[in-house]
């Protein structure tokens, strides 16, 4: 019988392996809570652990591509790859859902969107445009303000609190005369999105389009947002038939891909 030493043996190995992705997993999203960077000091005392390790941490995701050292002061931020991971991610996400998409649009005949939050923005990432001669459209990369549109709600309404203030500007503008400029007023619709699960932009973007939408929240490939942009003069006698159809599909969809369990 061969003697094996306790600290060799593969289940000790295997646990050690798990706990160093982990400890690089925490370091990657304290850096993505911190656009600006952080000095490896910095990182230490967030993360609670051995400068030594955190050094290793660093060193290891550095040479992957994973972060970036940037300025004199040697702030990490993160890497290249990690952009490039998440367009790989995105696609996957509009290849999956766009047969919810078509199925929704189909049911409804109006037009629906995909978005997703990036830094103060809603961003379209997909459309399925109405076979109506009235209809609402908005290209594919455009970007929204989060605080007057139905997808923005809807996302900004999921965050929370310390990423809430990074997202919301200090100045809300003024996109029509519809729009909530008062930050109490825009926090008490943000609070009341979870009890309804769905968001409303009524000519808060802009003059002629009302919109609904909800969050998806899955564990295939994050948060993201389905909404409804309808003529104004359309939305208002259907306004819970979209709603209905709209809460529908994402049950379905998180049914299919998993939930997100909620960031605390």
């Amino acid at each position: 019988m061969t003697a094996v030493d306790e600290h060799t043996r593969p289940g000790r190995a295997g646990a050690g392996g798990i706990q160093v992705i982990a400890r690089a997993a925490e370091a990657l999203r304290l850096l993505q809570a911190a656009p600006s960077g952080l000095t490896q000091a910095e990182v230490v005392e967030r993360i609670g652990l051995p400068k030594s390790t955190v050094h290793r941490i660093l060193g290891a995701l550095e040479a992957e591509g994973l972060v970036t050292v940037a300025g004199t002061r040697g702030r990490y931020r993160l890497g290249p790859e990690i952009p490039r991971m998440a367009a790989s991610v995105r696609s996957a996400m509009i290849i999956d859902l766009r047969p919810y998409l078509e199925d929704l649009s189909r049911l409804l005949e109006e037009t629906v969107d995909l978005s997703v939050l990036e830094d103060q923005q809603v961003v379209f990432v997909d459309q399925v445009v109405a076979d109506r001669r009235l209809r609402a459209v908005s290209a594919v990369g455009t970007g929204f303000p989060l605080h007057c549109c139905a997808p923005g709600k809807a996302l900004l309404a999921t965050l929370p609190a310390a990423a809430l203030e990074h997202a919301v500007p200090n100045r809300l503008t003024a996109e029509t005369p519809h729009t909530l400029t008062s930050h109490p007023a825009l926090r008490r619709e943000l609070d009341d999105i979870p009890r309804t699960g769905v968001a409303f932009d009524r000519e808060e973007h802009t003059l002629g389009i009302c919109a609904a939408g909800v969050a998806i929240r899955t564990a295939a490939w994050g948060t993201a947002a389905i909404s409804v942009p309808t003529p104004t003069q359309r939305f208002a006698g259907r306004e819970q038939a979209i709603t209905d159809a709209l809460s529908q599909a994402r049950d379905r969809i998180e049914t299919d891909f998993g939930v997100m369990e909620p960031t605390p």
